[in-house]
């Protein structure tokens, strides 16, 4: 305590005890903050402590440090003014014309650090200029007998509106807190200063203790009373009355001044921005910014938390104010408000520093733009705004302004000029893409230098721009326009529509083709857009084959993937394109398959169909699809057709039915009302078929997920009202035409007309529920072969390595039927269909007989070789692996319904020759390896191709009749002595592949 150190003389003071120790209040200069350090004293103060005891009498003064210590230690105390703020004492100075803090006679001069302190705190009050001279604010400062801080608050209040409020908050803060809190009673003392406490601002806690404190004055009996009733409060009536006092002198002296103060606010909160801002006009130094580890970062990177004893807390904002930030045992920030960030931009615009990142064209305002950071003291106040660049760097702007707007296009105008060159760059760049030259458009540099030499220097913007514009073209109105020849480096022989159209015609409908030259780029070629409507209807060989302006390179570089000793014998690779190209192209294949038929017919020569190495083409010589909703909005693209099928196609086939399912129904409707069945056959608007074997270009192979358009007869039906089925059906759709495929549909106990994206997948359909219907219409067939085929039982068990009864009995039925009824060409009418059936009617029964029989023998042939491999599997694994694969092929799960019976019936001599084979292996092993080895060749050129086939989606009659041929050939190599319906060999069949090749 420095109780010791007043001049009042206590009586009766005999003892003093000295600590040595002082709590001494400091301004640090670095940390802008007040410091109460303990420290020890004086020894002029250890001296003043001693005489404490020895005014009136004599006593004794108990020093509890060493004498040694005591004659260490400074004789006199700091005087103040080193240790304090000098900002009142300058600002004082300036008004009074007293000349520089530097050159005035002090006793104990200031440091230069402490001076310049005092006039950055001016200078953050806004006292003070730049050259240190009084502003109006500092003048009117200067009037006001406050320190400057709360001096700047107070005049920052009337201009707010709010000054009887503040006059209250900072009269308390020029005094000491009014609240007590003894040590003994911290917790009863916490509990009743709760009720004065609010959870944004300590601030408006003293505006509820004056509250208080003022009714207790005006309900009073006595002074005693009123005493009474603010210590229960743990109020000092002492510290309340000089509050009070503080605060009728500053009001008397603004009253002086002819500002009206006014009632206070009952309802501060109402007022709390209008507040706040005043006070934190003085307090811009003491902001803080919460950090992640919930302390405060402050002016100057100090870091600070609030004081336990806040009544703010834990509930204190982002961003707060402090009435006075000390370092005690760590630095506390004391009587804390809430405030926002835009007050301090406000406020603190003098002390705002602003930065901006670089500038760029903003193409909606038409303007250029940055992204602007401002700070107070280090402390972000915001980041990342976007301003407009003009007022800092016009030439820049203009710079940027000419390039981005007008050379790059990236503005939003309708001036003729702007959109008549837009245009004519546009037409440029796309010469260039489809050439893939990028030399036909001049360098952006001419076209910036004819815009520089038109455009003022004071124009940066897109408004100003069009005021200077339209006087400009009044007098000449081509001043602004480019000509085609300005743009060009040279002309772009060659890019002609017919090479590079805009549009493939295909599946009846026209698709949008796009070129972009970007190596590298996904979308680097020819991109056609494809509505996933369509997607199923897209024909891949078609699209193999490009645009003709792209069909001489990617020959050559097909050719060039060819194997060296085949290519050579091509010639020259650009004479063999020219000649290849001059003959009307295949465009129902791809272009591979027309090389190696166009070698074989024209150069007699072989060219092996694997031997093309398409994957090592560049990228731009495949087509890249994009497929696209009915909004235009992408759903996906890719160079791999099949792929996008697998992953879009469900969806295409979804949204061709919905697009065409009421058109479909619609037609069915206007046929059945007509008094005849046409079906979709019959004449409509909406849909219209045509007779055709097939869907020509716009057949799809295999397309994934294709699925109906839409039922033609409701719930299904049990006999023929289709009229004639077309096998092709054009739909419209708004402005769009549809291709579907018509196919009768197998609904189980009924059958129903439906209509499919994909040739392929109708076709299957239409099998199905044709054979449904003609099953429906012969039940009684059906029903026999079902309930009473002779021998049914036994030929059941030995099915089970195949599936159960009823697997059997629906393949049967299958069979049976189709080999009555099912002989292409398939009926497309109901004469047609009447005819079969009624054909069928007398046979089928008989035939399922004769199919039973046959798939009996095939069961026990199998039976018995099963018996065989599981003898020789130890002793030969090579002849039996390579027997249970054949069977895998020949032998699948459903080879009763799905085998043609003129296949089918050569099963049990397949069969019967591998267990034949088998025979013979212990005799002659040899033979049999020999006989593997001739087979091994052909039969993997056979699968290889199979698989391939397979994998696009393709069926060929050809490679089919090869299979069944090496089954002929095993017999021959195996067990000759059944003989072979046709001849066979190894050196037939390698001829026969050659020439499947061509």
């Amino acid at each position: 305590t420095n109780v010791a150190e007043t001049s009042l003389t206590v009586p009766g003071i005999r003892y003093v005890v000295d600590t040595g120790l002082a709590r001494v209040k400091r301004y640090s200069f670095r940390g802008k903050v007040e410091q109460l350090r303990v420290e020890g004293v004086s020894q002029a103060a250890a001296r003043q402590r001693a005489g404490r005891c020895g005014r009136v009498a004599s006593g004794m003064c108990i020093r509890l440090y060493a004498e040694e210590d005591f004659n260490k230690r400074a004789e006199f105390t700091d005087p103040e003014v080193l240790r304090s703020s000098l900002a009142s004492v300058i600002l004082r100075m300036l008004s009074l014309g007293l000349g520089e803090p530097e050159d005035f006679p002090f006793i104990d001069p200031p440091s230069p650090k402490a001076i310049a302190d005092g006039y950055a705190l001016l200078g953050e009050l806004g006292a003070v200029d730049e050259a240190r001279q009084l502003t109006e604010v500092g003048r009117q400062l200067a009037r006001l007998p406050l320190d400057p801080r709360i001096a700047r608050m107070v005049l920052a209040a009337k201009e707010e509106g709010s000054l009887a409020e503040v006059l209250v908050i900072a009269s308390a803060l020029a005094v000491q807190d009014p609240r007590d809190r003894p040590m003994e009673r911290a917790a009863a003392a916490d509990a009743a200063h709760k009720k004065f406490a609010d959870e944004k601002s300590d601030f408006l806690s003293y505006l509820r203790i004056w509250r208080f404190h003022g009714e207790q004055i005006e309900h009073k009996k006595s002074n005693k009373k009123l005493q009474q009733a603010c210590r229960e409060e743990f109020l000092s009536p002492t510290r309340l009355r000089e509050w009070r006092d503080v605060h009728a002198q500053i009001k008397e002296f603004v009253s002086e001044l002819g500002w009206k103060v006014g009632a206070l606010n009952p309802e501060p909160h109402k007022i709390y921005g209008h507040i706040h801002r005043a006070l934190l006009a003085g307090l811009l130094g003491n902001v803080g910014l919460r950090t992640e580890e919930g302390n405060y970062l402050g002016a100057r990177a100090i870091k600070f938390w609030v004081h336990p004893g806040s009544g703010v807390g834990r509930k204190a904002g982002k961003w707060i104010m402090a009435g006075e930030i000390t370092e005690t045992t760590r630095l506390y920030a004391r009587s804390v408000a809430t405030i926002e960030p835009e007050w301090l931009e406000a406020i603190g615009a003098h002390l705002v520093k602003k930065s901006r990142g670089e500038p760029h064209w903003e193409k909606k305002p038409a303007h250029v733009a940055a992204f602007e950071r401002a700070t107070l003291y280090g402390l972000p106040v915001y980041a990342n705004r976007r301003v407009h660049y003009g007022p800092y760097d016009p030439a820049e702007c203009r710079r940027i302004f000419i390039r981005s707007a007008l050379v790059e296009g990236e503005w939003e105008s309708k001036a003729p000029f702007f959109l008549h060159n837009q245009s004519l760059r546009c037409d440029i760049e796309r010469l260039e893409h489809k050439s893939r030259r990028p030399d036909v458009l001049v360098d952006d540099e001419l076209i910036y230098a004819f815009y520089d030499s038109l455009v003022p220097a004071d124009v940066c913007t897109g408004a100003g721009f069009e005021a200077w514009r339209r006087d400009a073209e009044a007098k000449n109105p081509k001043l602004l326009h480019l000509k085609r020849e300005d743009l060009m480096r040279h002309e772009a022989a060659g890019i002609t529509t017919e090479q590079f159209p805009h549009r493939l015609e295909m599946a009846g409908r026209s698709f949008a083709l796009d070129y972009h030259h970007e190596p590298g780029s996904p979308r680097d070629g020819v991109t056609l857009t494809v509505p996933l409507v369509a997607l199923n209807q897209v024909n891949p060989a078609l699209c193999d084959w490009l645009v003709p302006g792209l069909r001489r390179e990617k020959a050559m570089g097909l050719a060039q993937s060819l194997p060296q000793r085949t290519r050579h014998r091509l010639g020259p690779l650009p004479e063999f394109a020219d000649v290849f190209l001059a003959e009307p192209p295949e465009l129902n294949v791809t272009m591979a398959e027309a090389i190696v038929r166009w070698a074989r017919r024209e150069l007699g020569l072989d060219v092996p169909r694997d031997g093309f190495q398409a994957e090592r083409l560049p990228a731009h010589l495949s087509m890249n699809f994009r497929v696209v909703d009915e909004h235009g909005r992408q759903l996906g693209m890719g160079r791999n057709l099949t792929q996008l099928r697998a992953e879009l196609g469900e969806a295409a086939g979804a949204q061709f039915a919905a697009a065409v399912s009421k058109a479909v129904s619609k037609a069915v409707g206007k046929a059945g009302g007509s008094g005849a069945a046409a079906g979709p056959g019959g004449p409509t608007s909406a849909a219209r078929p045509e007779r055709s074997a097939g869907a020509g270009p716009a057949a799809s192979s295999g397309a994934a997920g294709s699925r109906p358009a839409g039922r033609a007869s409701g719930d299904g039906v049990t006999e023929w009202t289709f009229g004639e089925l077309a096998d092709v059906m054009e739909i419209r759709h708004g402005s769009q035409t549809l291709i579907g495929f018509p196919a009768i549909v197998d609904a189980g106990t009924a059958v129903r007309l439906e209509v499919f994206d994909a040739e392929d997948k109708a076709r299957a359909m239409h099998r199905a529920g044709l054979r449904r219907l003609f099953m429906l219409q012969l039940k009684e067939q059906a029903k026999f072969i079902e309930k009473s085929l002779p021998g049914f039982n036994t030929l059941a068990m030995q099915f089970t390595a195949f599936g159960d009864a009823n697997e059997l009995r629906d393949q049967l039925l299958e069979a049976s039927f189709d080999r009555a009824c099912m002989q292409p060409p398939l009926p497309r009418t109901a004469e047609e269909f009447t005819r079969r059936r009624d054909e069928g009617r007398s046979r089928v029964n008989l035939i399922a007989q004769e199919m039973a029989r046959l798939v009996g023998l095939i069961l026990a042939e199998h039976h018995t070789l099963q018996k065989k491999l599981k003898d020789a599997q130890r002793a030969f694994p090579a002849a039996v692996k390579d027997i249970q694969e054949q069977l895998a092929r020949i032998l699948p799960k459903r080879f009763i319904a799905d085998t043609p019976y003129e296949r089918l019936q050569n099963l049990p001599r397949y069969l019967k020759a591998a267990t034949l084979r088998l025979d013979k292996l212990r005799a002659d092993a040899a033979r049999d390896a020999r006989g593997m080895s001739e087979l091994q060749s052909l039969q993997t050129l056979y699968l290889r191709a199979l698989a391939n086939a397979r994998k696009a989606g393709a069926t060929d009659d050809k490679l089919e009749q090869f299979g069944w041929l090496i089954e002929e050939l095993r017999v021959q190599l195996f067990a000759q002595e059944l003989r072979t319906p046709v001849p066979v060999s190894v050196k037939r069949l390698q001829k026969m592949w050659e020439g499947m090749q061509r």
